[in-house]
C-alpha cells in the first residue's frame, strides 16, 4: 500500500460516520460462551450472541457484516446482528432475482396451513397448488428436501415472499415437449409414466409431454375400464400411433407393442373347434370367455344349453370359471367369436324320435296348464303338450283344469314330434278306445236317459251321461214354455232324466230332450223333426251351434314359448 492510501485509510477510520440501521465490516477480537465480540472501528466493541455463528466455525481476527442497531446500549457498547445483516442482504438478493426473473433455491422448513415455509436466505411462503403441477395429497412429504422456486411475489413493506414450484416444472416440461415433439415420430417406441386414468384411457408422461391412450389401444381383447390394466404411477412403454406438433397432442398404443391375435384367427379356431377358456364377465344375454390373451368369445345364453331354459348366464357360470365350448362363428371386422356351450354334447332332440316312437307311452308330471293344454315333463328339459282336444273322446273340455292339476302324474301316449319346432304332442284320450265308435249299441234316438248336470251356458246345459259322454239339453228342451235363463230351470250337479232326441256320430253330439221325457213315439217324432228345422234367432241357439260353441270354448294355438310365459 502506498503511503497515500495508507493516509486515506487511516483517515476513513478516524472520520469514519457510523449511522444506526447500515450493514457495516468488523472483525472478530473475542469469543465467548455467550457472545461474539466484534470490532467496527468505533470507540467501544459490540456484542453478537453466540447463536447466531452457531453453524459457522469462526476464529479470532475473521472479518464479517454485521448490522449496526444501536451505537451504544445503557452498558455503553455497540449493539450489533450478524443474522440481521445477513437477511437485509438476501433480501436485497431475493427482490434482484424477482426482479430479473431468476430462480431462487431454497429447503422448505415445515408445513403450514394452505402450503408450506421455505428457507430461501430469508423465510417465504410456497402455497399448495404451486408445489406441484398436481396438488400433493400431503405437504409433509416435502418437508426438508431442497428445490428451485420462482419468486411469484415481493411485498417489501412486509416482508413477504410467494414462490411457485410449479411454474419452474411447466417451464422444464414446456422446453422438454418442445425437444420431444421435434425428434420423435409415428412407430417410436417410448417409455412413460401414467399420469391419470378417465373412463376413455389414460394419460402418460412422456418426458414432459402427456400423450393419449385410448381405451381402445390398450388391449387387442376386451377390458371394462383402463383400471383394470395400468395404475397411476406404473411405468409403461408404449407405441407412438400419431403425432400433431401443431396441437401438440400424441396418441399412444400399448396394445400395438404385441402381435394382433385376430389376423390368423380363422386358421387357429376353425369353426367346429373345441376350446377351454376362461368366464371374465356374466352380462344377461350372455357369458364372455378369454380363449387367450386379447381373444374374447361370446357364448350366448341361447347356447349353453339344449334342453333347459336359462334366463341368465350367472345361474350356471362364475367369474373366473373354466369351461369348454364350441366355436360357432368368427367376425374378423367386428374381432367378434360366437361360441357354444351345450355343443358340447348331443342334443337330446336329434334322438328323441328314436327314444320316443310315435305311439309310445310316456308317464311324468304335469308341470304348467294353460287355455289351450297341459305340459308333461317327459325328462329334463323335454316336455311335452297334451293339447285339450286330446284329453277326452267324450267330455267338451273348456280348460285342462277341469281334469288336471300342476303336479299330477299322467300317462300318455307320444302323437308327434317336431324336431325343428322341438315340440312334443301328447294324447290322454288315445289310451283308451274310443266310445263314439260304438255309440249307437249304447244311445239310440228316444233312449231315457239319466245324468249329472256338469256344466250351465246360456243356450243350454250339459249333461254327464254313462261312459263319461255328455249330452246337450238345448234351451228350447228345457220345458214345454218358454225359458228365459237355464239357470231358472236347473242348475250344476241336478239328477236329471232326458231323452235322446239326437245322436251325431260323425259330429260326436248327442242332443237330449227333458220335455220330451213323456212324449209317446208320435210326439217323439214330431219334436225330433221340428228339432231338426230350428234355427239360431235372438237368443234361441240351435243345437249344432251349441255345440259348436261349446267346442271352441278357450281353444287357442299351441305355441313353445307360452308353457314358460305361464309360469
Amino acid at each position: 500500500m502506498t503511503a497515500t492510501a495508507e493516509l486515506e485509510s487511516l483517515i476513513d477510520s478516524k472520520f469514519r460516520v457510523f449511522e444506526e440501521g447500515s450493514v457495516v465490516n468488523g472483525t472478530i477480537i473475542a469469543i465467548k460462551p455467550q457472545v461474539v465480540l466484534v470490532d467496527i472501528g468505533y470507540k467501544s466493541e459490540g456484542a453478537i450472541p453466540a447463536a447466531e455463528f452457531e453453524d459457522e466455525e469462526i476464529e479470532v481476527g475473521d472479518e464479517c457484516e454485521v448490522l449496526l442497531m444501536k451505537l451504544e446500549n445503557d452498558e455503553g457498547m455497540v449493539v450489533l446482528s450478524k443474522e440481521k445483516a445477513a437477511h437485509r442482504k438476501n433480501w436485497e438478493k431475493i427482490v434482484g432475482v424477482y426482479h430479473d426473473g431468476g430462480l431462487v433455491k431454497g429447503k422448505i422448513k415445515s408445513a403450514v396451513k394452505g402450503g408450506l415455509m421455505v428457507n430461501v436466505g430469508v423465510e417465504a411462503f410456497l402455497p399448495g397448488s404451486q408445489v406441484d403441477i398436481i396438488p400433493p395429497k400431503d405437504l409433509n412429504e416435502y418437508v426438508g428436501k431442497v428445490y428451485e422456486f420462482k419468486i411469484v411475489k415481493v411485498n417489501d413493506e412486509r416482508k413477504n415472499i410467494v414462490l411457485s414450484r410449479r411454474e419452474v416444472i411447466e417451464s422444464e416440461r414446456a422446453e422438454q415437449r418442445q425437444l420431444f415433439l421435434q425428434s420423435v415420430k409415428v412407430g417410436d417406441k417410448v417409455e412413460g409414466q401414467v399420469k391419470n386414468i378417465t373412463d376413455f384411457g389414460a394419460f402418460v408422461d412422456l418426458q414432459g409431454m402427456d400423450g393419449l391412450l385410448h381405451v381402445t389401444d390398450m388391449s387387442w381383447g376386451r377390458i371394462s375400464h383402463p383400471s383394470a390394466l395400468v395404475h397411476i404411477g406404473q411405468t409403461v412403454e408404449v407405441l407412438i400411433l400419431d403425432v400433431d406438433r401443431e396441437k401438440e397432442r400424441v396418441s399412444l398404443g400399448l396394445k400395438q407393442m404385441e402381435d394382433n391375435p385376430w389376423e390368423d384367427i380363422e386358421a387357429r379356431y376353425p369353426i367346429g373347434t373345441e376350446v377351454t377358456g376362461k368366464v371374465t364377465k356374466l352380462l344377461p344375454y350372455g357369458a364372455f370367455i378369454e380363449m387367450e390373451s386379447g381373444v374374447e368369445g361370446l357364448v350366448h345364453v341361447s347356447e349353453l344349453s339344449w334342453v333347459k331354459r336359462i334366463n341368465r348366464p350367472s345361474d350356471v357360470l362364475e367369474i373366473d370359471q373354466e369351461i369348454k365350448a364350441v366355436v360357432l362363428g368368427i367376425s374378423i371386422e367386428e374381432q367378434k367369436i360366437s361360441l357354444g356351450v351345450r355343443q358340447m354334447d348331443e342334443n337330446p332332440w336329434d334322438v328323441l324320435e328314436q327314444k320316443y316312437p310315435i305311439g309310445t307311452k310316456v308317464k311324468g308330471e304335469v308341470r304348467n296348464l294353460t287355455p289351450y293344454g297341459a305340459f308333461l315333463g317327459m325328462e329334463e328339459g323335454i316336455d311335452g303338450m297334451i293339447h285339450v282336444s286330446d284329453l277326452s273322446w267324450t267330455r267338451k273340455i273348456n280348460h285342462p283344469s277341469e281334469i288336471l292339476k300342476k303336479g299330477d302324474e299322467v300317462e300318455a301316449i307320444v302323437l308327434s314330434i317336431d324336431k325343428e319346432n322341438q315340440r312334443v304332442s301328447l294324447g290322454v284320450k288315445q289310451l283308451d278306445g274310443d266310445p263314439w265308435s260304438e255309440i249307437e249299441g249304447d244311445f239310440k234316438v228316444g233312449d231315457l236317459v239319466k245324468g249329472q248336470v256338469a256344466k250351465i251356458a246360456s243356450f243350454g246345459a250339459f249333461v254327464n251321461l254313462e261312459n263319461d259322454i255328455d249330452g246337450l239339453i238345448h234351451i228350447s228342451q228345457l220345458a214345454e214354455g218358454h225359458v228365459e235363463k237355464v239357470k231358472d230351470v236347473i242348475k250344476v250337479g241336478d239328477e236329471i232324466e232326458a231323452r235322446v232326441i239326437k245322436v251325431d256320430k260323425v259330429e260326436r253330439r248327442i242332443g237330449l230332450s227333458i220335455k220330451a221325457v213323456n212324449y209317446d213315439p208320435e210326439q217323439l217324432e214330431k219334436e225330433s223333426a221340428s228339432f231338426e228345422t230350428l234355427r239360431p234367432s235372438g237368443d234361441l241357439v240351435g243345437l249344432e251351434q251349441a255345440f259348436n260353441l261349446a267346442s271352441t270354448g278357450g281353444a287357442e294355438e299351441w305355441s313353445p314359448s307360452a308353457e314358460d310365459d305361464k309360469e
